[in-house]
């Protein structure tokens, strides 16, 4: 993949987590203009502008078919939503990104 990837974070994301994900260019479902999409239009709407879609929804697979799509999938498994629970994660969300691939999906558990 890219070194310079487009995220996408899902309503249920904390906006301030845009600044850790650098160098890549992040933007809040609101900042795109798809607040309020269900799960399924979103990914069809930010398939063709944004690389990954990052989210603590452990439900999103299940209800779509990532392989018919070119925009990659990670899923924190953290406590909360809080950027206190989230923010500890970077590191992994940054290493997984060098290695997706387009319409997978990526898990990010905690190694504590």
């Amino acid at each position: 993949m890219r070194q310079n990837m487009k995220l996408l974070l899902d309503e249920c994301m904390p906006k301030r987590l845009k600044k850790a994900l650098a160098p890549h260019e992040a933007f809040t479902v609101e900042d795109a203009g798809f607040k309020g999409l269900k799960n399924g239009r979103l990914l069809r709407e930010a398939n063709d502008a944004y690389d990954a879609l990052i989210t603590v929804d452990q439900n999103i697979p299940a209800q779509q078919n990532f392989s018919a799509l070119k925009i990659s999938l990670v899923i924190i498994h953290a406590k909360s939503n809080r950027y206190e629970d989230l923010i500890p994660f970077v590191p992994q969300i940054l290493s997984a990104l060098t290695n997706i691939s387009p319409g997978s999906v990526v898990r990010i558990v905690s190694q504590n």
